[in-house]
């Protein structure tokens, strides 16, 4: 005599609602991490411009305008009459949300420029994960 082993399907509905209900306590810690981990990336990306931005300063003697902005990290500008970049190793990093980097040569910060991303909503100011990341003006 032969006997079929196996799972009901009863067993199997138990063990599918027991993994819903984990992945219903774990998802949304792992995604909270997931966000965080963009507001470190986007502070640890604004150190990197900043070191770059110093570095062209040293080179060129003055900061980037506004006009050429951080593109000039990476292509000479037009006026630049000594330039030893590109100051980056790669392209013009975007931010974590897919945004540009916000640069303007006037501030009245300890930098004397602000670099920053506006946050995971793209606007200006906000809280919480939606809060500016970087040397505000």
């Amino acid at each position: 005599m032969t006997t079929m082993k196996g799972f009901s399907l009863i067993e199997l509905l138990v063990v599918l609602v027991i993994l819903g209900l984990l992945g219903g306590l774990v998802g949304p810690r792992l995604f909270n991490k997931v966000d965080a981990s963009k507001v470190d990336t986007a502070e640890t990306q604004v150190r990197m411009l900043k070191a770059a931005i110093q570095t062209y300063r040293l080179d060129v003697g003055r900061y980037p305008t506004t006009e050429e902005g951080l593109r000039a990290l990476v292509e000479k500008p037009a006026n630049a009459r000594i330039w030893e970049g590109p100051y980056l190793e790669e392209v013009l990093p975007l931010d974590p949300w897919g945004n540009d980097y916000v640069y303007l040569d006037t501030a009245e910060n300890f930098q004397g420029f602000a670099l920053y991303s506006r946050g995971a909503d793209g606007a200006e100011g906000g809280e919480g994960l939606d809060a500016d990341v970087g040397f505000l003006p």
